[in-house]
């Protein structure tokens, strides 16, 4: 039986991948697809197979294999954390005013995980100003500046760690880049940032009695029950391929041809890139 019936190589790099995103943290995509080749390939005959270049899953393959893999495993529970989560960043947000919040990534996008945090970008010309409002907030916090190559460029970004009932990270970026559109490096069109006014609306579109039921209340029911399975280590979650690939072993190999094989502990960008428009 040929592996071309579910997809090829590629699509079990893609699926091996985001197993290994889900199940074992790895955080980035580049690390994840290159750890998968090389345990999809592993050896044979005492001679390790390589990959070429196109059998490596693009991030956007990896990421829906990442969310068949959580609805699997987590089912209702995922929406329901889903919600929280976007509440938690509405709140935040509204707290960040001032500071232009915009909410980034899978919870903006729906494509969270166990384990996924939530991702605000911030734009601000005073970074002091900013610190002192999170201490003026209470919030329990740690920093930190990471330094990326973009366009030839050595580029600094100052990273706020919050500890919520969701952790969320906080990228601070200079008031001009609000002109920029950031392209995200999983797919490469530009990134959907959220405002607070679109969230809210989100939040009604997608999580309408919930939404009502946090409106009527001042509160996200049921969120001690959401936090305690969001800690459980028993509870389910997909196996390698549950549902996603065929059985194959290892007919995956049919035809591979030996190629060029990428270096597996290259540099990883996990900022998205910004291209005036």
């Amino acid at each position: 039986m040929s592996s071309e019936r579910f997809g090829g190589l590629r699509a079990r790099i893609a699926v091996e991948a985001a197993r290994l995103m889900y199940e074992e943290g790895v955080k980035q995509y580049f690390t994840a697809k290159r750890m998968a080749a090389k345990r999809m390939l592993g050896r044979t005959g005492g001679k390790k197979l390589r990959y070429r270049p196109q059998d490596l899953p693009s991030n956007g393959e990896i990421r829906d294999a990442l969310l068949a893999m959580a609805e699997l495993a987590e089912g209702d529970r995922r929406t329901r954390r889903l919600f929280a989560m976007r509440v938690v960043a509405l709140e935040a947000m509204r707290a960040l005013l001032p500071f232009e919040p915009r909410l980034i990534g899978s919870v903006s996008t729906g494509h969270i995980r166990r384990g996924s945090d939530i991702d605000i970008q911030v734009f601000t010309d005073d970074e002091d100003a900013l610190e002192r409002r999170l201490r003026a907030l209470g919030w329990a916090f740690d920093s930190e500046r990471v330094s990326i190559l973009k366009f030839g460029q050595i580029r600094e970004y100052l990273h706020h760690h919050v500890a919520d009932v969701f952790p969320i990270e906080l990228t601070v970026y200079a008031l001009r880049e609000l002109r920029f559109r950031p392209r995200s490096s999983t797919d490469g069109q530009p990134i959907h940032r959220v405002r607070v006014s679109a969230l809210e609306a989100l939040l009604l579109a997608e999580h309408p009695e919930a939404w009502a039921h946090y409106k009527a209340e001042g509160k996200i029911a049921e969120l001690d029950a959401i936090l305690a399975e969001e800690d459980d280590d028993d509870a389910p979650v997909a196996g390698p391929f549950d549902g996603l690939l065929g059985a194959e072993g290892e007919e995956m190999l049919e035809g591979w041809i030996p190629g060029e094989e990428e270096a597996l502990d290259g540099d990883y960008d996990p900022l998205p890139g910004f291209e005036e428009v």
